[in-house]
């Protein structure tokens, strides 16, 4: 919805589009607050985080012509993406969030003023830049996902589950216990 309410008005499609596209953020930016809290509390977070263990394993991966087993329960590409995906949303809720003072809401009148113009063109740079940057990341996802050798991965977002053959072909166990625990799911 974000995506369709900022791109159709610059194709010359016109509606009434910014009610839709504050009211999207704002379900966006609810969303990721509850993923932090569930991710914090029920997950593991620390299996998101690319440590240096992660850059030497994916460094000797590179120099290797076999495949390696993933090192735990995700790859220094999936660590890396979901890593990128959180610096550049919050960038963009964060931004998208400011830039709600320029707006009549329920909540309160506009204000264009608050800040100087500078800081609006830097807020505004910075929004577009973290949008332009999450078509290009979702295209690349989707990309990604698509590939034949890699569509366990895509079931695996989908339902949620890998099989015990997959797991056990893919993943190092040591690394990464796939018995079901409350921080192991």
């Amino acid at each position: 919805m974000l995506m369709a309410t900022a791109l159709l008005p610059i194709l010359g499609i016109e509606f009434a589009w910014v009610t839709i596209h504050w009211v999207a953020g704002i379900v966006l930016a609810i969303l990721i607050a509850f993923h932090v809290v569930r991710a914090s509390i029920w997950q593991r977070i620390g299996t998101v985080w690319v440590g240096l263990r992660d850059l030497r394993e994916g460094w000797s991966a590179l120099r290797s012509s076999a495949q390696a087993k993933v090192g735990g329960k995700y790859s220094l590409a999936q660590k890396a993406i979901h890593n990128a995906f959180a610096v550049v949303l919050l960038t963009a809720v964060a931004t998208g969030a400011l830039m709600l003072v320029k707006i009549d809401t329920p909540w309160w009148e506009r204000d264009p003023y608050w800040l100087s113009d500078a800081a609006w063109a830097a807020i505004y740079v910075l929004h577009d830049l973290a949008s332009l940057c999450l078509v290009t990341m979702v295209m690349l996802h989707i990309y990604f996902a698509l590939r034949p050798e890699k569509l366990y991965l895509l079931r695996s977002m989908l339902r949620g589950w890998i099989t015990r053959t997959e797991y056990e072909h893919y993943y190092d166990q040591s690394r990464w216990s796939a018995e079901r625990t409350p921080g192991n799911q």
